[in-house]
């Protein structure tokens, strides 16, 4: 643990540095130390230096949950951020409940309500359900299989896809969850097969994703079949390869390729800061970028650390980022919801899913 200035206002990044999200891991840390620098650089947090304190996100869920509540109580963070899967999430959010305020930034399934837990992520129904109904209008989808690793995220969400998938006109033709590091795919490629599905809905995490992304173009299957993702990033695609994207989706709240002056911007002021070679910027990485940004705004509106008061105040919280305007509505960050395709190693945005 890493001796902390308790002069400063201190904030641990939790975020993965292991495991399939690791992949991710290392723009997670670039995009909270260029927001954290860009709010010192303007004064700092009530007139505080912001100072990053790194947690392994990727470590087993109770490990994380354990160091993040130590800092807490021991004084040693005064709030805390980043990307980490939701069972993570579920670990830390009871710990630390009312002591200090929690910025979550992953996408996830939906439903949060501990006190002091503000989210900076896309939901299903924002960000899933008019990405399916777009496919179904568009690509004539109407047999979805779901893919997804066995832990509370996937499960949830596909309960949700199954409704969804009814309401676009069709059905879920099967599920399949898989534990995290799953690297045999053949299995499940046979049951999608065998379904006939017209698309998979994949809630697959980094490289357990990438992974999946080879088998699935190694057994044809790209041929008749789409993909659609809702965690599903540049650094992810990079890992996948261009013989590996051919028809798939993924929905988010930003990508590398948007072109709007904010994400332009954005762009210029990271590789100024960390290189041309710094790893891509994508939707997931970025999102820590929010989490810092939005803490750091929550605290400042309501000119104290108490948790009780933050969110008396949250509701007020708007600000503008790589993503555009953003303003908190039921501690959820409101935002523009985006579905691309694959172009080889790119995403393209074919269209803006919500307004």
């Amino acid at each position: 643990m890493s001796i902390v200035d308790r002069a400063a206002l201190n904030v641990a990044l939790v975020y993965p540095m292991r495991g399939p999200a690791g992949i991710f891991g290392p723009t997670c840390e670039l995009c909270a130390r260029l927001a954290a620098e860009e709010i010192n650089d303007a004064g700092g947090v009530l007139g505080r230096e912001l100072r990053l304190v790194p947690v392994d996100g990727g470590a087993p869920p109770e490990c994380v949950a354990g160091e993040v509540e130590a800092l807490v109580r021991m004084g040693a963070v005064d709030g805390v951020t980043g990307w980490h899967i939701s069972s993570v999430r579920q670990a830390v959010a009871p710990r630390i409940a009312q002591l200090v305020p929690y910025v979550y930034t992953a996408l996830y399934e939906g439903g949060e309500r501990t006190e002091g837990v503000f989210m900076t992520s896309e939901t299903p129904a924002d960000q899933l359900f008019p990405a399916m109904r777009l496919l179904a209008r568009e690509r004539r989808v109407r047999r979805w299989y779901v893919v997804g690793n066995d832990y509370v995220w996937p499960r949830r969400t596909a309960r949700k896809t199954r409704r969804y998938a009814v309401d676009c006109g069709g059905w879920v033709t099967g599920e399949t969850y898989l534990p995290l590091g799953t690297h045999d795919y053949r299995d499940v490629l046979r049951r999608i097969e065998q379904t006939g599905a017209d698309a998979v809905v994949m809630l697959l995490v980094g490289s357990d994703a990438v992974r999946f992304n080879r088998a699935f173009a190694r057994s044809n299957l790209d041929a008749r079949c789409l993909r659609l993702s809702t965690l599903m990033d540049e650094n992810m695609l990079l890992a996948s390869g261009p013989r590996a994207t051919a028809g798939l989706y993924s929905t988010a709240g930003f990508f590398a390729g948007l072109v709007t002056q904010e994400n332009l911007d954005f762009h210029g002021r990271y590789a100024r800061r960390f290189g041309v070679d710094a790893p891509p910027l994508g939707s997931l990485g970025e999102s820590c970028y929010e989490g810092v940004r939005l803490l750091a705004a929550l605290i400042s509106q309501a000119g104290t650390l108490d948790v009780r008061a933050v969110g008396a105040s949250a509701e007020s919280v708007s600000y503008e980022g790589p993503r555009g305007r953003l303003w908190m509505r039921d501690r959820h960050l409101r935002q523009r919801i985006y579905l691309a395709e694959a172009d080889a190693l790119d995403f393209n945005v074919v269209a803006q899913l919500t307004p």
